[in-house]
């Protein structure tokens, strides 16, 4: 493995024996680090639902559904899915598109898909009874490294360190080093408080979070900026242009039904999710769209324009369509930019 770069800071000794840096942050001062980072995440942690308990199934849920995800993305979805599945055994038993259908709206849909094969792994094989170390959880259907060591520490309070985005970005400016994702590692397991990991975890992704931004850290709000080599030095990394597309969607409509169709099982994105049909040019007829929404995943901005088109100029659709009702499309996991449209068309 390539040594990680290292931008050496006053008193920066790079410890090849252990693998870690020994800095401003040596043995005798990560005590008080810990001590006044957990001081700060106990008066400010943000009060969000799944950090009420410690229901290994809840944290579960939650650390799925932050992969990749604002925290205010997933407030509802994560309250609507605990109503329609509450346990791991209800999860277990249900049909993969009935989750599919709850996550709808949430993105990654490989997410709910895993979590739903997992949720069966351990009904099946453990009696219902959730992992509660590391080990356990990583034997799992799609479940990494960060995940198992969440879990673990949060609801179990195993010592295992976590690093995600916000961690590594902390660990880098307060070590004032640029490191590989594994150095990062190491570093967060040196850092670990093993009295209260799952706090500590949590308490170094909330700092990520709220106070080392990625763009405009607040240093003077800080509550470890005494032991912080960077203090906020060095420039943003500069985002990468999103890019910018396209999409024409037919709705058409008998009453309060609509129609959709169903993406094929073998799709690279979001497989056997419905949707409405696609609106291929000559359907248009230089009519104005009914409707135009902007829709914005990953990396791409949509912009999104659904045209009113008679049912009869739809009928030679594919065998993969069908009329579907308002009852009818709470049960079917829609694909996010249909079910934003369908809520602005009141159908």
């Amino acid at each position: 493995m390539k040594p990680a770069k290292r931008r050496r800071g006053p008193g920066t000794q790079w410890c090849e024996s252990m693998g870690v840096l020994e800095t401003n942050l040596s043995a005798a001062r990560m005590r008080p680090f810990r001590r006044a980072l957990l001081t700060w995440y106990d008066h400010n942690r943000r009060d969000l639902p799944w950090r009420r308990d410690r229901d290994p199934y809840r944290v579960w849920v939650s650390e799925i559904m932050l992969q990749q995800t604002r925290v205010a993305a997933v407030l509802d979805h994560y309250a609507r899915f605990l109503r329609r599945f509450p346990t791991v055994t209800s999860l277990a038993a249900a049909r993969e598109a009935s989750v599919l259908g709850i996550w709808s709206g949430l993105g990654y849909y490989h997410r709910a898909r895993r979590m739903h094969q997992a949720a069966k792994v351990i009904v099946r094989e453990r009696g219902g009874h959730l992992p509660a170390t590391e080990e356990e959880w990583r034997r799992l259907p799609g479940i990494g490294r960060y995940t198992a060591a969440a879990v673990a520490s949060i609801a179990f309070g195993q010592a295992a360190a976590v690093v995600d985005g916000n961690v590594e970005r902390v660990l880098e400016r307060l070590l004032g080093t640029e490191q590989s994702r594994e150095a990062a590692w190491r570093q967060a397991e040196a850092l670990l408080d093993r009295a209260r990991p799952g706090d500590f975890n949590q308490a170094m992704m909330e700092l990520g979070a709220t106070i080392c931004t990625p763009r405009v850290p607040q240093c003077l709000l800080c509550p470890v900026n005494a032991f912080c080599i960077s203090r906020g030095a060095g420039h943003p990394q500069a985002q990468p242009p999103r890019k910018r597309r396209a999409l024409n969607y037919a709705l058409a409509h008998r009453d309060s039904a609509v129609l959709l169709v169903r993406r094929s099982a073998d799709s690279s994105l979001m497989a056997g999710m419905w949707e409405l049909p696609a609106l291929i040019p000559s359907l248009m007829n230089g009519d104005e769209p009914l409707l135009r929404v902007r829709h914005s995943i990953t990396d791409t901005d949509y912009r999104v324009a659904v045209y009113a088109v008679p049912p009869d100029r739809l009928a030679d659709h594919s065998a993969e369509a069908r009329w579907v009702t308002p009852r009818q499309r709470q049960q079917l996991p829609l694909t996010g930019v249909t079910r934003k449209i369908l809520r602005r068309v009141a159908l």
